[in-house]
């Protein structure tokens, strides 16, 4: 008898530490998607960071351009790629992010529309190639915060979940929050080609 009654508390026991351990490592699996996707928005940010000082060399070598223009870009490039060392996924963080990047694209859409006033620069393969690869990493851009965007949801899904937001607030996980557009704002701004 004493048997029996030891056995069905140590299937319970035995059932709950199985469901919080696959509990724990869902949670933990979820998070470092998350923490891939984030890097993943920043190797794109950082791409276009690494593009910019081309498109100005090439404005540079072909025609004789504000200066004023060229240093904003290069102040504001310089404040992009400082933020890099932030790494902790918060909101603080995205917003800072955002909208660094945000001047840094209204900053070199300013600079491409002077140059539109460049036939011969308009010309140019090295124009045509960057501007190219300009316009991809834009795209990149989108589809890099939309899948982070997707991992939070997935990651903040199951932290706040009955039961797995009980093993959550066991072990420290707190929702997170992903990028999130400006009042108004339809989308963040980018850098175009006309």
């Amino acid at each position: 008898m004493k048997i029996k009654q030891l056995v069905i508390p140590g299937v319970i026991l035995a059932l709950l530490i199985l469901y919080v351990s696959t509990t724990y490592n869902s949670i933990v699996k979820k998070e470092e998607k998350m923490k891939q996707d984030w890097s993943e928005v920043q190797n794109t940010y950082q791409r276009r960071l690494d593009l910019i000082p081309n498109l100005v060399s090439i404005v540079k070598g072909v025609s004789d351009f504000e200066s004023n223009v060229l240093q904003q870009i290069a102040e504001t490039r310089s404040k992009a790629a400082g933020i890099f060392s932030e790494k902790e996924i918060d909101a603080g963080n995205y917003v800072r992010q955002k909208q660094i990047q945000d001047s840094l694209a209204t900053i070199t859409n300013r600079l491409i529309l002077v140059m539109e006033n460049y036939p011969d620069l308009k010309g140019t393969k090295a124009y045509a190639a960057l501007q190219t690869q300009l316009e991809g990493t834009e795209r990149r851009i989108k589809v890099a915060r939309k899948d982070f965007n997707e991992s939070v949801f997935h990651y903040n899904q199951l932290v706040k979940k009955f039961p797995s937001t009980l093993v959550a607030r066991l072990f420290g996980f707190r929702p997170k929050q992903g990028f999130e557009s400006d009042t108004g704002a339809e989308k963040s701004v980018e850098i175009k080609f006309n």
